[in-house]
């Protein structure tokens, strides 16, 4: 992949010498730089897309003073800068992050190619170019996931080269943090948003100079120098997710969450998962957690679908490991592992299960939500 354009066109509009930059991949996989007018945003340097999991994508505006607070909040978390490997597509703020992190380092990124998918044989050769002695990179779990899945000695080598390993975009679950933890890798959660410039919050605390609170309701709030200056020609979409309180700015977030004494942050959730089933409210992570205990399941996304007779109903997408069948040997349908799950979560139960061989995710590794909720919708309307 060449970068090399991403990377000057993102230097200038840091040196305020070049127009702010939205990138977004080519179909030769390289990056195409496309120059955004952003009209009554100062000092605007990269405009990211939302990622439109949950609706229509939204234009973030990220500005030199947030990148730069972010970069080096995240610098001195990690107790350095490095060289950073590139494994993430460059319209989402995380890819972005990689080269932007770079610039303010004074380092050489380096790309691995993803234009045939991400593949541990793609990430590896990738990791092997890399010269510098310190060494970063950011993935989704799926990615991880993946690479811990291959047996080749090489692949664990790279991983173990890494100074830190930062994994955001979608929650990480225990068994896949125990299992890289094991490994001797050094893997930091992050949570963030677009709107944060990416993670602002590694392993439950807050990056130097980002704030977190939360409301009345229980959702999470961020405040603090790496916000966004707004979304790109939406004022009210602006207001409605950056607000001014308590002497402050603050970006509402859409997820829940605990703050425990020493201030660590647990996020529980997104605040709209509350399934409402025959008058029982029903959270879809607990019941998300519930399905992955399963033998054979490797992930789930629950979801609420539209019911006459209960409202709504709880309906999963579970993706399901080859080696998966009955007592018969046969592989098991949606039916079977409803009445399997009925008998051991009751009420919780989903009444309708879509099995595949994977969860639909959107191209920087967050589950495609409304894809997978259209198809629930749709069988279980047809049955």
């Amino acid at each position: 992949m060449n970068i090399e354009p991403a990377l000057k066109a993102l230097a200038a509009a840091l040196h305020g010498e070049g127009p702010a930059v939205e990138l977004s991949a080519g179909p030769d996989g390289d990056p195409v730089v496309t120059p955004v007018r952003t009209l009554g945003f100062e000092d605007a340097v990269a405009v990211v897309r939302t990622s439109g999991s949950t609706g229509t994508p939204k234009a973030t505006v990220l500005t030199v003073d947030a990148l730069a607070a972010s970069s080096m909040a995240t610098a001195f978390a990690l107790k350095g800068e490095g060289q950073w490997l590139l494994a993430l597509p460059l319209q989402y703020v995380a890819g972005v992050q990689v080269l932007v992190r770079s610039l303010f380092a004074g380092t050489r990124p380096w790309a691995m190619d993803l234009s045939g998918g991400f593949t541990s044989e793609a990430f590896t050769a990738a990791a092997l170019e890399l010269t510098d002695n310190i060494r970063f990179t950011s993935m989704v779990p799926t990615q991880l996931q993946r690479l811990l899945a291959d047996p080749s000695a090489d692949t664990l080598a790279v991983l173990r080269r890494f100074n830190g390993i930062l994994l955001g975009g979608a929650p990480a679950s225990a068994e896949l943090l125990t299992s890289a933890r094991d490994a001797g890798l050094r893997v930091v959660t992050t949570y963030g948003a677009a709107e944060t410039c990416g993670g602002c919050v590694y392993d439950g605390y807050p990056l130097e100079g980002v704030s977190v609170r939360l409301s009345e309701d229980g959702r999470i709030h961020l405040g603090g120098a790496t916000l966004a200056a707004g979304y790109l020609d939406a004022p009210r979409q602006t207001a409605e997710s950056f607000i001014e309180e308590d002497g402050g700015r603050w970006y509402r977030t859409n997820d829940l969450g605990t703050l425990d004494a020493d201030g660590r942050l647990t996020v529980l959730g997104r605040a709209d998962d509350v399934i409402i089933t025959g008058g029982v409210k029903v959270s879809a992570a607990h019941v998300q957690a519930e399905l992955e205990k399963s033998d054979g399941v490797t992930a789930a996304f629950v979801a609420g679908v539209e019911s006459a007779k209960w409202g709504q109903a709880v309906a999963a997408y579970v993706a399901v490991a080859r080696s998966a069948s009955g007592a018969d040997g046969a592989a098991r349908d949606g039916a079977a592992w409803a009445e399997e799950w009925h008998r051991t979560l009751g009420l919780l139960a989903p009444k309708t299960v879509l099995p595949a061989g994977q969860l639909i995710m959107l191209p920087n590794g967050k589950p495609d939500r409304l894809a997978m909720i259209e198809r629930l919708n749709a069988l279980h309307q047809g049955k």
